[in-house]
């Protein structure tokens, strides 16, 4: 977008808005181009003066206390930790206003869409002025180590102190890199701006909100809003910039954890995983034995091997149900009296405490997310107000974790061995299964993602929703060419990982679970086992199941605990009739891709064939202990 609206020279215009110590900051690093940009901005958006961040131990302190002083955060009775509010209407990501800027005509099968000439207008026209008399601050990320072939670079420039505090969080600040790489480096731009903010705090011009990816100029522009999803640049706005430079330069850019697990004779095999939120993605990067990423991940292909790297440092979770005892790690940490944590939308009790469900004690008074509140509060249309939000966050660094891998800061990544692919399913797939090869993989099992919607989403609980590489509301490209993508990606390694689905929330004909929460940790110890071939499977025709006695060997080791046959019965049961159903879904929905690889239908028609002619032989349900080893 061309912000171009004064003369003269550069440090002219902005000397204005800068101290001569933060122009000196800003002119320290070598790129004209940077420069320019910053100066159409300050002149655009009119602010107060501005702060170049350089990751400075200072730097950091001094945003932490500018988010308190201007109450974007309130202090709590524990050292270190913020609440922050989003406002009533401001609790989560806007799909409807977040767009791609595409030319006039186009557009992209399942992406959200605008004419760019008229989105890029139309936030010219928003953001005039939108900074005045606030500070806006200037910050250079890493995403990814320092020094790795694989990582990204960012700037991120917002006027929210808050949007800084996350930032320096989540990313590693790496403002030296720019002074050292200058007009060479090639990095996404991310221009955020609050808008008004009424007496609570909260951004007020919701109407106006809008979050804009420009993939021709590698920036996001977000205004009138304060939801890290919506803000925060490196996070999910920075996925989609990354998904389209995977697409030009061939590697993967992934909505997904990495973690490592160990195997015999202390072998760690690391695995990444994609699962819809509220489908188990954190909980099982927490239980496995050490983690390197808990939300992203990007691949690239290293001398034939698939190397993943996590672009962050720090977690922006979700804290509702948060306990501790399904989640002791996490818990400990949120109120360790030595962490850093920024809870976002929870309840700040008046005597400074915090609350969220899943702590044991009771709410009490105090502040959340809609204004003061208290017991039997209720809104304009009569419902209660929780006293915390069901996307109620907290931000915190990965460093506390005790299962952290120091990999995390390999520039070189760790080699991936397995992908899995998770989501919320009552009655069809089994807790956890291998797909044939890489291709089989790619397309039933990651581009047919599907996850049954929940209470806390609009609509009718229990639909299945269509999810492809649980990527699909941060896709720049189409679901058609996110699976060319991968296929083609194939041919760059000499080996490629093998692909798994796991369910954890199959249920029996009175709609109890199948498996405790704590099972999904031998699924993730039997992959271990088979990306190494070291346990045989058995073969299903949707894929390559467990054999009885291994799961029952692995319950014992990993959790002390007696596995069943006529459980490992009821889990594994091949249910063909749902599987059949599920595959004209998802052939449906692709058969309106125009982009869509053929081999996706060849596969689907082939496992299609498979289901029907093991119907014929067995019904609409197949005993796993029928079928052959392989």
């Amino acid at each position: 977008m061309n912000m171009d609206t004064g003369a003269g020279s550069i440090v002219e215009r902005l000397a204005g808005y800068a101290s001569r110590e933060h122009l000196e900051r800003l002119l320290a690093i070598p790129d004209p181009r940077l420069h320019r940009w910053v100066a159409e901005v300050v002149e655009l958006t009119q602010p107060e003066r501005i702060y170049v961040n350089t990751g400075s131990p200072q730097d950091i302190e001094f945003i932490r206390r500018y988010a308190l002083e201007n109450k974007e955060e309130l202090p709590t009775k524990y050292k270190g930790k913020t609440v922050h509010f989003d406002g009533l209407f401001d609790l989560a990501r806007d799909r409807e206003n977040t767009r791609i800027l595409v030319p006039p005509g186009q557009s992209i099968p399942m992406v959200n869409t605008f004419d760019r000439e008229r989105g890029l207008a139309e936030i010219r026209e928003l953001f005039k002025g939108v900074m005045k008399g606030r500070l806006m601050f200037i910050g250079f990320y890493c995403f990814g180590p320092r020094n790795s072939p694989f990582s990204l670079y960012a700037v991120q420039i917002t006027d929210s102190a808050y949007v800084a505090h996350s930032e320096n969080i989540l990313y590693r600040a790496c403002y030296e890199v720019f002074i050292e790489k200058g007009a060479g480096l090639d990095y996404m731009r991310f221009l955020h701006a609050t808008g008004e903010r009424n007496e609570l705090g909260w951004s007020s011009n919701i109407s106006k909100r809008r979050i804009y990816i420009d993939l021709d100029d590698n920036i996001v522009y977000s205004v009138n809003t304060q939801y890290a999803g919506n803000t925060v640049g490196l996070k999910k706005l920075s996925l989609r910039l990354c998904v389209n430079k995977g697409r030009r330069e061939g590697f993967l850019c992934e909505h997904m954890f990495i973690v490592g697990v160990k195997g015999p004779g202390g072998r760690v095999t690391y695995i990444t995983g994609a699962y819809p939120a509220g489908c188990g993605k954190t909980s099982t990067a927490l239980l496995a034995d050490t983690l390197v990423g808990d939300d992203l991940a990007i691949i690239h292909a290293y001398k034939g091997e698939p190397r993943a790297i996590n672009p962050e440092i720090g977690s922006f979770g979700i804290i509702d149900g948060v306990n501790p005892v399904d989640d002791p790690e996490i818990y400990r940490i949120l109120l360790h009296p030595d962490t850093e944590v920024i809870f976002s939308n929870i309840l700040l009790t008046e005597d400074g405490d915090v609350w969220w469900r899943g702590r044991p004690e009771p709410p009490r008074r105090g502040l959340n997310y809609a204004g003061p509140w208290g017991e039997g509060l209720k809104d304009e249309s009569g419902r209660e107000i929780l006293p915390s939000h069901p996307n109620a966050r907290f931000t915190t660094h990965l460093s506390y974790l005790r299962n952290l891998d120091p990999r995390i800061e390999d520039p070189m990544g760790v080699t991936v061995e397995a992908m899995v692919f998770g989501g919320r399913d009552s009655d069809t797939n089994v807790p956890v299964e291998e797909a044939f090869d890489w291709v089989h993989g790619n397309v039933t099992k990651a581009a047919a993602v599907e996850s049954e919607r929940t209470a806390a989403v609009l609509g009718q609980v229990g639909v299945k929703e269509f999810n492809p590489y649980a990527i699909l509301d941060f896709l720049s490209v189409s679901p058609g060419e996110f699976l060319r993508l991968h296929l083609d990606f194939a041919g760059k390694l000499e080996k490629t990982p093998r692909i798994y689905s796991v369910n954890y929330f199959l249920r029996d004909k009175d709609g109890r679970f199948l498996n405790e929460k704590t099972d999904k940790i031998v699924w993730l110890k039997w992959i271990e086992l088979r990306a190494h071939g070291d346990v045989e499977a058995v073969e299903s025709p949707t894929g390559l199941i467990p054999v009885y006695n291994d799961l029952e060997k692995l319950f014992g080791e990993v959790l002390n605990k007696e596995y069943r046959e006529e459980s490992y019965r009821e889990q594994f049961k091949i249910r063909v009739a749902k599987q059949i159903e599920r595959i004209t879904r998802i052939t449906s929905i692709y058969s309106k891709v125009p982009d869509t690889p053929p081999v996706f239908f060849e596969v689907m028609r082939e496992q299609l064939k498979r289901l029907e002619e093991a119907r014929a032989r067995y019904g609409d349900y197949i005993d796993p202990f029928r079928l052959d080893r392989k």
